[in-house]
C-alpha cells in the first residue's frame, strides 16, 4: 500500500502526458541546456571555428546558474547553444564560399 502514490501519481501522470523530464527543476534545465551548448561548443572547437563570443556567454551561463539565477542561466546557454551552431555554419559555408571570391 506504501507504494500505492507513486504508482498512481506515476499513471496519472503518464495519463495526464507528463513525463519526469517536465518535472524536473531549474538545475536539470540548466544541465541539460548546458550540455547541449557544450557539445556545440567542442564541436565548433574541432573545426577550428569558435567564436570568442561562445566561450564567454558560456562562462557567464555557468556564473548565473552558480549564483541560483537559473532562467538567465538557461537563456545564456541557449545563447552560447546558437553561438556554437552559428559559428559551424559559418565554417560550412565559408569551405566552398571562398572560391566565389577568387578573381579569375
Amino acid at each position: 500500500m506504501r507504494f500505492a502514490l507513486p504508482l498512481g501519481f506515476t499513471a496519472l501522470a503518464a495519463a495526464g502526458g507528463l513525463t519526469f523530464a517536465a518535472l524536473a527543476g531549474p538545475a536539470d534545465d540548466f544541465a541539460a541546456a548546458y550540455a547541449k551548448a557544450d557539445a556545440a561548443s567542442k564541436q565548433a572547437v574541432a573545426l577550428k571555428t569558435q567564436w570568442t563570443t561562445t566561450v564567454a556567454t558560456l562562462k557567464s551561463a555557468q556564473a548565473a546558474a552558480d549564483a541560483g539565477k537559473y532562467d538567465d542561466a538557461i537563456t545564456l546557454a541557449k545563447e552560447a547553444q546558437a553561438l556554437a551552431e552559428a559559428s559551424i555554419a559559418q565554417a560550412e559555408d565559408q569551405e566552398t564560399a571562398w572560391k566565389d571570391g577568387v578573381i579569375r
